[in-house]
């Protein structure tokens, strides 16, 4: 069943995204996403780049579990509230649930976030503070504001390991015992995103969301398997909303300057907000033309109220145009803001076509000798 994540956010509007193309890359609970997106008129691809899954064999992680319920750690870090599920489910099986959860309850718990508090809570246990930014990074600060010389510190590992944070408080002097329920993999259905990133490349795509880093880490390695790394980044930098749910699953993009837009709440709810305002307060041009006004948003272009989607060429070529805003823009120009190569004539075949597509054709102008402009109105 998909959930309104939406339900109750000011300023729905089942029109709000028509004409936008979004693309969703998480796999757990993605529906959510697909959902409220296309109920806002978007159309929405949906190529999950990992899938979260059990380790391959519980063994490891009841072995793991023995260690530290043997090891009685002083302070517990839980990081993900299905991670600390998946464990607790692990152990109950295996005959271990009520030791680990009296291990768990005579340590200090402290967690990443209100759903990993959550999963603590409905287990009958209770932390005893949270990080500040909801990060690996803040939790580790937290836990060595105070002495941790001979303790012993169990992490809860979530799928993506950060060996910087586990060294820091081993450097401090504590022992560290973790334990990983569950592990990302890049998606087996890879052909899919292989099609996203054909689609980014080729101005195919208006926004993609990210839900996790990993899944950041998994696009990238697709993309440079078929050597579309360096397209796929630019692309990303320069004409693609792109959106992170928060600081840890922006930090990837960040590292090869892709800034995202990260909402302040780093929630579902607020990512699909925030997505559609930015679309809609920057990503929608218009202009007021010797045919009537003009607006573009996304691959629709709406002339005077008559409204045609337009083809990646097409739209490349008139998203260059409205963007020079009357001026005069060169072959050689808008042959650089295709999705494919185009010599002087592949640009006059391609503005013949795109004059065709449009409602009215006369509002791409010829400038005799210098290139082509949109007709505005003086």
């Amino acid at each position: 069943m998909t959930m309104d994540v939406e339900a109750g956010i000011p300023g729905f509007r089942p029109d709000q995204l028509d004409g936008f193309r979004i693309a969703v890359t998480s796999d757990r609970r993605s529906e959510d996403l697909l959902a409220a997106f296309r109920r806002r008129g978007a159309e929405v691809t949906h190529a999950p780049t990992i899938r979260m899954t059990g380790v391959a064999d519980d063994s490891v992680l009841i072995e793991e579990t023995k260690r530290i319920i043997d090891g009685r750690p002083d302070v517990l870090l839980a990081t993900t509230s299905y991670g600390m599920r998946r464990w607790l489910e692990a152990a109950d099986a295996a005959g271990l649930g009520d030791e680990l959860t009296d291990t768990l309850a005579a340590a200090r718990i402290l967690v990443r976030g209100p759903k990993a508090r959550g999963s603590i809570r409905a287990a009958g246990l209770d932390d005893h503070g949270m990080s500040e930014r909801e990060t690996t990074l803040s939790l580790i600060d937290m836990v060595l504001r105070d002495d941790v010389r001979g303790r012993t510190v169990a992490v809860q590992l979530h799928g993506f390991t950060d060996p910087a944070q586990l060294a820091r408080l081993t450097a401090a002097g504590a022992t560290v015992l973790t334990v990983e329920p569950y592990r990302w993999m890049v998606h087996e259905d890879s052909e899919r995103v292989r099609r996203l990133i054909g689609a980014v490349c080729s101005s195919g795509i208006d926004a993609i969301t990210f839900t996790s880093a990993p899944a950041v880490d998994a696009l990238f390695t697709i993309a440079d398997g078929v050597g579309r790394l360096d397209e796929l980044q630019a692309a990303m930098r320069d004409d693609v909303v792109v959106a992170a749910v928060g600081p840890v699953t922006a930090t990837p993009l960040v590292q090869v300057g892709i800034l995202p837009i990260v909402p302040d709440r780093f929630r579902m709810g607020a990512l699909i907000r925030l997505t559609c305002e930015h679309l809609e307060s920057t990503a929608v041009a218009e202009l007021d033309t010797e045919s009537g006004p003009v607006q573009l948003r996304g691959k629709v272009v709406r002339v005077d109220g008559a409204a045609t989607a337009l083809s990646p060429v097409s739209l490349a070529l008139f998203r260059a145009l409205v963007r020079a805003g009357g001026g005069t823009i060169s072959r050689a120009e808008l042959a650089r803001s295709a999705p494919e190569a185009l010599d002087d004539h592949g640009v006059d075949v391609a503005v013949s076509r795109l004059r065709a597509a449009l409602p009215d054709g006369r509002i791409v102008q010829t400038v005799i000798k210098r290139g082509y402009r949109i007709a505005v109105r003086s």
